[in-house]
This record gives C-alpha cells, structure tokens and sequence, in this order.
C-alpha cells in the first residue's frame, strides 16, 4: 500500500461537474494505491499512520489537531515506467481487491476519530488542492 500524503489549506474532488468531497478547513489530501498483497493489517497500520504522522504545522498530527482527510484512490502510484513509454499498472490491485481495501481504509481513518472525504473509486475525478508548505510525504507498507 502507498500513499501520499499532503498537507493542504483546501482541497476537493469533483466528477461529472459535481463536488463529491471537499476538505471544509486545513487537513491532509491522501491519494491511496493499493497492490495485490495488500491486507486488513495493512490497511490499519496505514490508516493509523496518517492519521497520527507530524505533518501539520507546529509539528502535530491530524489526530493532534482534528484536521479532516480527503481521500482518493489511485491505481497510477502503482505504475512502472522503467522500461520504454508507456507504464504499466500490473502491480496495481484490481477493482475487485482494492475498492473493498480502500473502503476500509476510509472507515478505519474514521473509527480513528477522523473526519473523512472521499473520492469516487474508478471515476474520472478532478482533484484541486493548494499544498501548504508545500508539504508531501510518501508512505508505503
């Protein structure tokens, strides 16, 4: 499992010209990849981590400060573009695996305490943030 995380001033998800989610006050954008070994463990050691790393200012945690989380799934942090032009998403988990995964994600950030926005799994989404800082991180179990 990967994911980015981003500290963010505002943030926002749109498909088909309609916001889906929205961050109402300074959090962090997640954009969450998901692989075929992926497990619940995963998910959860995930899920906690984000919520508790020190990214926000004055080093504290979104669980410090109550910072909301939008999240979006993305296949593409899977992608392998070593050899020649055009990636490959083969470590990528399918729909049938990741979707259910991401699912619990979200809800585990939530029995965590936060509040959670999310995309749309599988849609074309568009994602507007202003980064704060900018501030982003790579995470990965």
């Amino acid at each position: 499992m990967r994911a980015v995380v981003q500290r963010v001033l505002s943030a926002s998800v749109t498909v088909d010209g309609e916001v889906v989610g929205a961050l109402r006050k300074p959090g962090l954008l997640v954009y969450l990849g998901i692989t075929h070994d992926d497990t619940d463990a995963v998910v959860g050691w995930m899920a906690r981590k984000v919520w508790e790393v020190r990214i926000l200012r004055e080093e504290r945690s979104a669980s410090d400060s109550g910072a909301p989380v939008l999240v979006v799934s993305q296949f593409t942090l899977y992608g392998d573009a070593v050899k020649g032009r055009r990636p490959t998403w083969a470590s990528a988990a399918p729909g049938a695996v990741s979707e259910p995964l991401y699912e619990r994600f979200c809800s585990e950030l939530e029995s965590l305490g936060a509040e959670v926005s999310r995309g749309v799994f599988g849609a074309d989404m568009r994602v507007e943030s202003v980064n704060d800082g900018p501030v982003t991180l790579l995470l990965e179990r």
